[in-house]
């Protein structure tokens, strides 16, 4: 049964990805540009931006940093005034260093949190508004979160990331159930392994890796279905979500079996 309204036809939708200027966040813009989104595409480097929008006519780019609110609202307010609406809004942005307690980096640590969590609720204080008030008027409004199965469970050199993915996971279990309700749908995307940026500096085997074009075929497939939780590869996320209900001392042991611990 959907929990949301399947998306099957994406011509004319207006859909506003922060965090766009490389990995699953482009790819999905681009693949959403190509079946007739009206795309708006933010991040801080301008030049990715501009590259976008040069590749992809017809799309629009607005330059923000996640960590500045100010910047998160003008960007917003900027949508809204030239699209008249956000009928999908994804959060796509995203902070990565492995880091264990050998490694601890309180500084990078709280970039982790100022970006992967804080500046997803800067762009949901900056949108909430403008959902609310198309879902009162029966349009569409959806907001979507792009997390990880990092924050399934707690996982080795993952001590800055995976409390941040955790946090997300719970930010949208919250946000469906106060926001469904009222019209606004809410989704969760939980990938695997992905081959971007923020991966290209593991040093360690990374099981079903995807790319980034593959990822986004996985959202688009999500989201026509209606999914709240949208999680790829399968082969993959299906045994982590088996991991999840192992009682802790037999997790701990699997896990430290799995890393050679």
């Amino acid at each position: 049964m959907p929990l949301n309204e399947p998306i099957a036809d994406w011509r004319g939708q207006v859909v506003w990805l922060v965090g766009a200027s490389s990995g699953i966040g482009h790819a999905t813009a681009s693949a959403l540009h190509a079946l007739g989104a009206q795309v708006i595409v933010s991040a801080r480097s301008i030049a990715a931006l501009d590259a976008f929008r040069t590749a992809h006519p017809g799309s629009l780019s607005l330059p923000l940093d996640v960590t500045d609110i100010r910047s998160m609202r003008l960007a917003a307010q900027e949508a809204i005034g030239l699209r008249g609406r956000i009928d999908l809004a994804v959060y796509c942005a995203a902070h990565y260093r492995e880091m264990g307690v050998d490694n601890f980096d309180l500084d990078d640590a709280l970039r982790h949190q100022d970006v992967n969590v804080g500046g997803a609720l800067r762009m949901i204080d900056a949108v909430l508004p403008q959902l609310l008030a198309q879902a009162r008027q029966g349009t569409r409004a959806h907001l979507s979160l792009i997390a990880s199965v990092a924050g399934y469970r707690g996982l080795p050199r993952a001590l800055a990331y995976g409390p941040t993915k955790a946090a997300l996971i719970n930010l949208a279990e919250v946000l469906y159930m106060d926001l469904a309700p009222r019209g606004v749908a809410v989704s969760l995307v939980n990938p695997g392994f992905v081959r971007t940026p923020l991966t290209a500096g593991n040093d360690f085997h990374m099981p079903a890796l995807l790319s980034p074009e593959e990822a986004a075929q996985a959202l688009l497939s999500g989201w026509k279905r209606g999914d709240f939780e949208i999680h790829f590869p399968r082969r993959f996320t299906m045994a982590m979500k088996a991991l999840r209900q192992m009682p802790a001392w037999l997790y701990f042991r699997a896990v430290r079996r799995f890393v050679g611990a």
